[in-house]
């Protein structure tokens, strides 16, 4: 009995023990199951974390190339400097002999050392001669890493067009940030493996993802001359500021968009926002008289005028509801041509109260004026059109001669180009194409046309227009060989402290188009607060020539008239625009013042063609039957490229550049060869 009980006792015991150490596997089990299953990502990243460190590497962005495939922007490697602070044997010495080679604060460097982490940045992206010298050094707990360097070739060149990115390669403006998302690329790292030490005895790279290149509509030539010019005449007239934007008009492509001043997106974060600021786009002004294009392309495409009729010059003044808008001379009675062309304002209000209130908003419309244009570069404004349900009395008189109305560079050259277009708005843009490394178009620009005038109303206006360049306040805006049509424009601004129109702060402008019957170039010019002259037929007209001179000849455009012998000199009362007059009463219209090919990237990147290529043995004459003058090759030997394009650009020739940069090593022909204006020179640099 005993025995039987002790015996079930102790099965008892074995059962309990047996039941407790199931219980115990079953936690154990559970927890490995949770420990190996459930949290087996997390426990890992955190060993992860405990043996390694990564160091994430910048991607490769795409290289930017201009309409005739030269580079405009690219990355290159560059050497990043870092530190392991556990590593680091002495802090003090270390960050003393790290700030003298690399120019930066010690103490900050000192307290960079001395934090508990595993990896520090010391200096991004150093130059070559830095690396050397901190290398030479031999400091332990100091380390490189290669990482991919933003650089722009040409400095300044379509520095507003171009933008620029950050230290991690990510684009804060221009095209670098409106098709960031296509030439970022992808990220590299570094895994470094280290022991229970903080040793490093292993790496793991993986190589970056290299961008999308972009290919613009901007053509370097082109906009080297706008540049060029542009800050020529911003310096020579004393003024604040300046833009000019060279367009195609039948396909809205920018050929160059330029600002003065301008920056170097090498050292973006050195300069003021005022450098950085893309005025073309960006600042809104008061147009002036340019703006009377929109005026009277209304009311020929209505019929309220008929180019042959005459108007009433009003004594050369008109009166609206109080305010008194006067002409620069008086004229008793004027057609419609010389009133355009004589820049009357009196004509132009005349003309608008004809038009009426809501017709002159549906055109203003039409032309773009007041919206966005949608070009592919961030940042573009809007403009200030009020409805026409807020207009005042003055203001149809106002609107029509480009007051009490906002545009932006961009627009009003649009505007422009429409007339020069056979009356089609057509969307500027100044990306052509975006395509992968292996050359497959993966983006392609189709911008928004729309008509907005009649052909004929167009041809009948451009007509009319080149009446200004020969014979009006334009004069000065004639080019040699070319025939050209286009607008002056003087506006005055408000000034901030008497909220009246200044009488010493004004916008000179001009815009137009070249050559008349086909056209192919549209320039817009305006310079802000020129000092001295400051009419738009003085202070712009002589800019937009040389430019529009200049794009004609890169594009390849034969001329269609005769060089003249000597330039047409117009005295400035010949070129002055009408002033209005000022009332007693206070408004901000008083004192008014207003006018008086598809890209072919070479499978050889470093063969570029600067402009169309032509027959090397050009004919010594030119469309018009004139004879070429003679000319001798320069020596271009040891010069750089833009010295060399300027000179080509002077001398009418047309130039292959073979080569990335550096100095011109050879060329042809020879120096000293005898040539004609119009012949074909190949330049190679290295």
């Amino acid at each position: 009995m005993k025995r039987e009980l002790y015996q079930k006792k102790l099965r008892q015991r074995i059962l309990l023990m047996a039941t407790l150490v199931g219980v115990w596997m079953l936690v154990v089990w559970t927890r490995l199951f949770y420990l190996q299953v459930v949290r087996h990502s997390a426990w890992q990243a955190m060993a992860e974390r405990q043996q390694q460190r990564t160091i994430r590497i910048t991607p490769i962005r795409g290289t930017i190339y201009d309409r005739a495939g030269r580079e405009l922007a690219k990355s290159v490697e560059a050497q990043s400097i870092f530190a392991v602070p556990a590593e680091v044997e002495d802090v003090g010495r270390t960050a003393g002999e790290l700030a003298r080679v690399l120019s930066v604060n010690v103490d900050a460097l000192r307290e960079k050392l001395s934090e508990r982490r595993e990896f520090v940045w010391i200096k991004r992206k150093v130059s070559a001669d830095e690396a050397t010298a901190v290398k030479a050094l031999n400091l332990p707990g100091i380390h490189f890493v290669t990482e991919n360097k933003r650089i722009y070739p040409n400095n300044e060149l379509a520095a507003h067009v171009l933008g620029y990115s950050g230290i991690d390669e990510v684009g804060l403006d221009g095209v670098e940030l409106a098709y960031d998302s296509f030439i970022r690329g992808k990220e590299a790292y570094i895994l470094v493996h280290k022991d229970a030490r903080g040793r490093t005895y292993e790496r793991t790279q993986r190589s970056p993802v290299r961008g999308q290149d972009v290919i613009l509509t901007i053509d370097s030539a082109i906009q080297f001359q706008t540049e060029k010019e542009l800050r020529a005449a911003v310096r020579r007239h004393q003024a604040r500021s300046g833009m000019a934007i060279v367009l195609e008009p039948n396909t809205g492509e920018i050929l160059a968009l330029a600002n003065v001043p301008t920056f170097d997106p090498n050292a973006f974060s050195s300069v003021s926002e005022e450098q950085r600021r893309n005025r073309a786009i960006r600042d809104i002004y008061e147009p002036g008289s340019v703006f009377k294009i929109v005026t009277y392309a209304a009311a020929l495409e209505e019929g309220v005028i008929r180019p042959s009729e005459f108007l009433d010059g009003m004594g050369g003044r008109i009166v609206l509801a109080g305010h008194t808008i006067r002409d620069h001379k008086v004229f008793s009675r004027l057609s419609i041509r010389e009133a355009i062309e004589q820049s009357s304002n009196t004509a132009a209000v005349q003309v608008a109260h004809r038009l009426g209130r809501p017709l002159l908003s549906e055109y203003i419309e039409r032309f773009g004026l007041g919206r966005r244009t949608g070009v592919d570069l961030p940042g573009e404004a809007k403009g200030i059109v009020r409805p026409p349900d807020r207009w005042s009395l003055v203001s149809t008189g106002a609107v029509a001669i480009g007051q009490e109305i906002g545009v932006t560079g961009l627009q009003m050259a649009a505007a422009v180009a429409a007339i020069a277009n056979d009356g089609v708005w057509v969307q500027p843009h100044v990306v052509r194409s975006v395509r992968s490394r292996t050359g497959e178009v993966l983006m392609e620009a189709k911008p928004e046309r729309r008509r907005v005038i009649s052909s004929r109303t167009a041809q009948i206006l451009a007509d009319l227009l080149e009446g200004v360049v020969l014979r009006g306040t334009g004069r000065l805006a004639r080019l040699d060989g070319y025939s050209a049509a286009g607008k002056t424009g003087t506006a005055q601004q408000i000034d901030p402290r008497t909220r009246r129109y200044s009488t010493s702060r004004y916008v000179a402008s001009f815009a137009g188009f070249a050559p008349v019957k086909d056209p192919r170039v549209v320039v817009l010019v305006a310079i802000d607060g020129p000092r001295g002259k400051h009419l738009g037929g003085e202070v712009a007209a002589p800019v937009f020539k040389k430019i529009a001179e200049a794009a004609l000849h890169v594009l390849g455009v034969p001329p269609d008239e005769s060089p003249r012998a000597t330039p047409i000199i117009a005295s400035e009362a010949d070129l002055a625009e009408g002033t209005e007059g000022v009332s007693s009463r206070p408004s901000l219209l008083d004192g008014d013042v207003d006018e008086k090919e598809k890209v072919q990237i070479s499978a050889n990147p470093s063969v570029r063609a600067l402009a169309p290529l032509a027959a090397v043995n050009s004919p010594p004459y030119d469309i018009a039957g004139q004879e070429r003058p003679t000319l001798t090759m320069p020596d271009f030997r040891n010069r750089g490229l833009r010295a060399v394009t300027a000179e080509c650009t002077r001398l009418g020739l047309r130039l292959i550049v073979v080569g990335s940069g550096g100095r011109a090593v050879r060329q042809s022909p020879a120096p000293g060869t005898p040539i004609t204006s119009g012949a074909t020179c190949r330049v190679e640099f290295q």
